[in-house]
């Protein structure tokens, strides 16, 4: 028995004592609920493709979130382990690709690359629509499968020695025992409405900016248009009044004819107002506050710096935590007492709470000043 199944029947009571799994129905997809129709049915791909590579809302939401824990500030027990995190991964930001995977599709798995003597020389985050838990008889995992094409490579919880050969951090899935749930896919629906919006405006501005107007025969007696009148006025409207390059070009009636222009109806408008309360919704997905990505009619914060604080709170944090927390303990056999976080003393939008803080302790004439440096964070060698 491998090292790590030893421990885990140390402390857990053996295997035996394990409750079976089982993959989620809804693992990586929504059934289509009304049987016919396609646009609702999830897929990670095409989910990807329309809305982080398509839509400027969702992208731009990801971005801050993945870019903003990539970018924070590292506090870590080793400084081995330091530049083990922060080092590239085939040329991309290892800590900012692993916050976009779990962002987006709910799991991260990071395959721990050793050298010779065993210790990991690179952390890659493998990309997770390409993964496949292979789990034994009782659901629980013993390897994954990563599958690119044809090709399929199996990596093993632990190799043959009994380390760690790669860590999985998943967000929470009620209905899944082995993935988890992606932001995107709550976010899928208002995407599609925002990009059914922007389609929506796009098409307007190829007729002038404005709906389609009528086309009006009074001639007095009730007589109609011929075929081949109506044919000829047809191919003359969309070939000299159709288009975004005929735009604005004057129309000559004659025989009859006279242009009725049409204006945006109440529902045109309400279709228009729901870009809006879309954007709204994909920003909520991925918590970010509709503030920062400028969305307008938004007043749920005072200003950006409140915006700002409440991102690193509620979203940016809780995620770091998530991720540094995981890794430190996949990589805790080859860094004894391993620990990571955002060093919060440099994070510049929580400078406030800090100083606060400090204000608070320093205040508390009833601490001493080893109690004092314990509550801020400060081992007994920092000075004040």
């Amino acid at each position: 028995m491998a090292l790590f199944e030893n421990l885990l029947s140390a402390f857990k009571g053996g295997e035996e004592n394990r409750v079976p799994l089982s993959s989620g129905f809804m693992t990586g997809w929504i059934s289509n609920i009304d049987g016919g129709n396609p646009a609702l049915t999830y897929r990670y791909e095409s989910a990807v493709e329309s809305g982080f590579l398509s839509n400027p809302v969702a992208q731009r939401a990801v971005r801050i979130v993945a870019e903003g824990i990539g970018q924070s500030p590292l506090s870590a027990s080793d400084d081995d382990l330091a530049a083990l995190i922060t080092a590239t991964s085939a040329g991309q930001p290892f800590i900012e690709t692993l916050a976009a995977h779990v962002l987006l599709h709910g799991n991260g798995f990071i395959q721990i690359i050793k050298d010779a003597s065993g210790r990991p020389v690179e952390l890659f985050a493998l990309r997770p629509d390409r993964v496949k838990v292979v789990a034994a008889s009782d659901g629980w995992p013993y390897a994954y499968e990563y599958i690119v094409g044809s090709e399929t490579v199996r990596i093993p919880i632990e190799d043959e020695d009994g380390w760690p050969a790669i860590i999985h951090i998943k967000a929470m899935h009620p209905l899944d025992d082995h993935m988890g749930a992606g932001a995107l896919a709550a976010a899928h629906q208002a995407v599609m409405i925002h990009n059914a919006a922007a389609e929506w405006n796009r098409a307007l501005l190829e007729n002038a900016a404005r709906p389609s107007g009528a086309m009006i025969y009074d001639t007095g007696d009730g007589a109609g248009l011929t075929r081949d009148q109506f044919d000829r006025l047809k191919s003359e409207l969309e070939t000299a009044f159709s288009g975004a390059g005929n735009a604005g070009r004057p129309m000559l009636l004659d025989g009859g004819l006279k242009w009725q222009s049409m204006a945006l109806t109440p529902a045109d408008m309400d279709f228009a107002t729901l870009k809006s309360a879309a954007a709204r919704d994909i920003a909520l997905a991925f918590g970010v506050p509709p503030m920062l990505l400028g969305l307008p009619g938004d007043n749920t914060y005072s200003n950006y710096r409140e915006a700002n604080r409440a991102l690193w709170r509620l979203t940016l944090l809780p995620l770091a935590s998530k991720l540094f927390s995981a890794l430190s303990e996949g990589l805790a056999p080859w860094f004894v007492d391993a620990r990571l976080s955002v060093d919060l003393d440099q994070v510049t939008a929580l400078s406030e709470d800090r100083e606060r803080l400090w204000k608070q302790v320093s205040d508390a004439d009833f601490l001493s000043k080893a109690e004092k440096r314990e509550m801020l964070g400060l081992t007994a060698g920092k000075a004040v």
